[in-house]
C-alpha cells in the first residue's frame, strides 16, 4: 500500500476531509506521489487513519473534481499526469524570508491593532443558540431576500437602543442596515449627490477618505483644534457636507465638547448642509458617561448618524447602520430602494434575538469593564516604563491611544524597531491627507485584542526597542 505519512489533527477545527485532500494534493503537486499510482481504497485508508469512509470519499471527490486523480471503473482511483514545472512555479515555495515573516506575525507577536477586540469574551454559546434557532424550518423565509433597509424587528431594536444609550431620536423607518461603514459611506455619497462638496476631519479615518475619493466627490480636509474640527476652516471651505467623529475623534481621541457641537449644528443650518456623525466606538468611555450623540441635539434634521457592531460585538459580522434625516430618506426611497440588502438575514435575525432578550446590554456592560481594565493597564504600564519620554494622547475613551515618543526616531524607525522586538504597532501618518516632514512621530496603540499581561509585556518590549530608560 502507498505509504501515507499524514497525521490528522482532530483539535485544529479544520475538517478531516480537508486535511486529507490537502495532503494528497500537495504530495501530487510536488511529485512525491507519481502519475499512475493508485490511491488506497476507501476501506483500507479508513482503517489506517481511523476515520470514516465517507470522509475519504469526500476528499477523493474533491481531488477528482480538480483533476488531480481519475477514477477507473472496477480498478480504483489513480493519480493523473500533471505538469509539475508549471504547478511548482505557480506555488510559492516557503523561503527563509517567508519563515521569518511568519515568525514575525506568529503567535509570539504582540499586536497592538486597533481593529482587534476581546474575542475570548464573545458570548459564543448564546450566539450559537440564536443562530441555530434562526435556521429552523419555520424560519425558512430567512433564506430568501429580505427588506432592502434591513430586517424590521432588528431596526426596531436598534432604534430603541440608540435612543436609550446615545440619545438618537429616530424611527425604525429611518435606519438602513449595511455591510460596513465603507459601503454605507458610498451609498450616502450617492444619496446626497456627488456634486456636493464634502469635507472631513484631518487627520481622519483613512478608509472613509478613500471611499469619498473613489466616489469621485470633491473632498476638502479640515484641520483640528483642541475641540475637534476647526469651525473657521469649515466655514471657509464652502463644504456642504462634513464627516466627523465627535464622541472619540479618530485618531486623536478627543471628545468634542458641547460648545463645539452646538457650533457645528449651527453651521449645518445652512442650505443643503449635512453632518455625517460616525459613532464608531461611542459605547466605550472611561471617564464619566457616554457623550450624547450630535443627532440627538439636532433640531433641524441635518445629522446623519452612523453606528456599528464591529467594535462592541465582532468585526466579521459586518453589520453597520445609518440613520437618515427625512429629506435624505425620501431620496433613498425614490432612487435607491432597489439596492438589495448586503447583510445576511441570518445574522440580522440572530442579532435581533440577542438584543431582544437583553443579552446585548449585558454584553456591553461586561465589555466596558474589560476594556476599562485593559486601558488602565496600558496607561499605567506606559507611565511606569516610559515616564516623561512619551506623551499619551486620547486616553478618555475608545479602544486605542496615540503615543508621541520623544527619542528622535521617525515613525518608520519606531515601527521597524518594535517589530524586531516582537511587537507590532501602527502609524498615524496614514490618517493625514497630506503628511508633512515636520510632523511629530506618533504611534497608534490599540488594546482591545490584548490581555493585560500581553499589554504589560508589550510595553516592556517597546521600552527596550525604543531605548527608553
Amino acid at each position: 500500500m502507498l505509504e501515507i505519512t499524514l497525521v490528522l489533527n482532530t483539535q485544529s477545527g479544520e475538517p478531516l476531509y480537508l486535511q486529507l485532500y490537502q495532503y494528497f494534493k500537495q504530495e501530487i503537486q510536488y511529485g512525491r506521489i507519481e502519475a499512475g499510482v493508485m490511491l488506497p481504497s476507501k476501506r483500507k485508508l479508513a482503517l489506517h487513519l481511523g476515520i470514516s469512509q465517507n470522509t475519504i470519499e469526500t476528499a477523493y471527490q474533491q481531488l477528482l473534481a480538480e483533476g488531480y486523480v481519475e477514477s477507473k471503473p472496477r480498478k480504483g482511483i489513480f493519480v493523473k499526469e500533471i505538469h509539475h514545472d508549471w504547478i511548482l512555479n505557480s506555488i510559492k515555495v516557503p523561503t527563509t524570508t517567508d519563515e521569518m515573516e511568519k515568525e514575525e506575525n506568529g503567535p509570539n507577536l504582540i499586536d497592538f491593532s486597533h481593529g482587534k477586540i476581546a474575542l475570548e469574551q464573545f458570548p459564543y454559546t448564546t450566539w450559537r443558540r440564536f443562530t441555530i434557532q434562526s435556521m429552523y424550518e419555520e424560519q425558512s423565509t430567512l433564506f430568501l431576500n429580505g427588506d432592502g433597509q434591513g430586517e424590521l424587528p432588528l431596526r426596531n431594536e436598534i432604534a430603541k437602543y440608540l435612543f436609550q444609550s446615545r440619545g438618537v431620536r429616530c424611527t425604525q423607518g429611518q435606519i438602513i442596515v449595511g455591510a460596513g461603514t465603507q459601503y454605507l459611506i458610498g451609498l450616502l455619497s450617492m444619496i446626497i449627490g456627488r456634486d456636493a462638496i464634502f469635507s472631513m476631519e484631518d487627520p481622519g479615518y483613512h478608509r472613509t477618505r478613500e471611499v469619498f475619493k473613489d466616489q469621485g466627490v470633491t473632498l476638502i480636509p479640515i484641520p483640528l483644534d483642541d475641540n475637534g474640527i476647526s469651525m473657521k476652516h469649515l466655514y471657509n471651505s464652502n463644504a456642504q457636507v462634513t464627516y466627523v467623529t465627535p464622541s472619540h475623534q479618530f485618531p486623536f481621541g478627543m471628545v468634542m465638547p458641547i460648545t463645539r457641537r452646538l457650533e457645528l449644528l449651527k453651521w449645518a443650518e445652512g442650505k443643503g448642509r449635512y453632518i455625517i456623525e460616525d459613532d464608531y466606538d461611542g459605547e466605550f468611555r472611561y471617564k464619566g458617561k457616554p457623550i450624547p450623540s450630535l443627532q440627538g441635539l439636532d433640531p433641524n434634521n441635518k445629522v446623519i448618524y452612523l453606528g456599528t457592531f464591529s467594535k462592541s460585538l465582532i468585526p466579521s459580522i459586518r453589520l453597520n447602520y445609518m440613520v437618515l434625516p427625512p429629506t435624505l430618506l425620501k431620496k433613498y426611497q425614490e432612487h435607491f430602494s432597489l439596492y438589495k440588502q448586503t447583510v445576511s438575514r441570518l445574522h440580522q435575525h440572530t442579532l435581533w434575538q440577542f438584543m431582544k432578550e437583553g443579552h446585548w446590554e449585558r454584553h456591553l456592560n461586561k465589555m466596558r469593564t474589560v476594556y476599562r481594565k485593559r486601558q488602565n493597564t496600558l496607561i499605567s504600564s506606559i507611565r511606569e516604563n516610559m515616564g516623561n519620554q512619551v506623551a499619551i494622547i486620547g486616553e478618555e475613551s475608545g479602544l486605542h491611544i496615540l503615543l508621541h515618543v520623544k527619542n528622535n526616531m521617525s515613525e518608520k524607525q519606531l515601527i521597524e524597531t518594535a517589530i524586531k522586538h516582537k511587537v507590532k504597532v501602527y502609524p498615524t501618518s496614514v490618517y493625514f491627507s497630506q503628511p508633512t516632514p515636520d510632523q511629530k512621530p506618533m504611534i497608534l496603540l490599540g488594546f482591545g485584542g490584548l490581555t493585560e499581561s500581553e499589554i504589560e509585556q508589550g510595553i516592556q518590549y517597546l521600552k527596550k526597542a525604543w531605548n527608553l530608560s
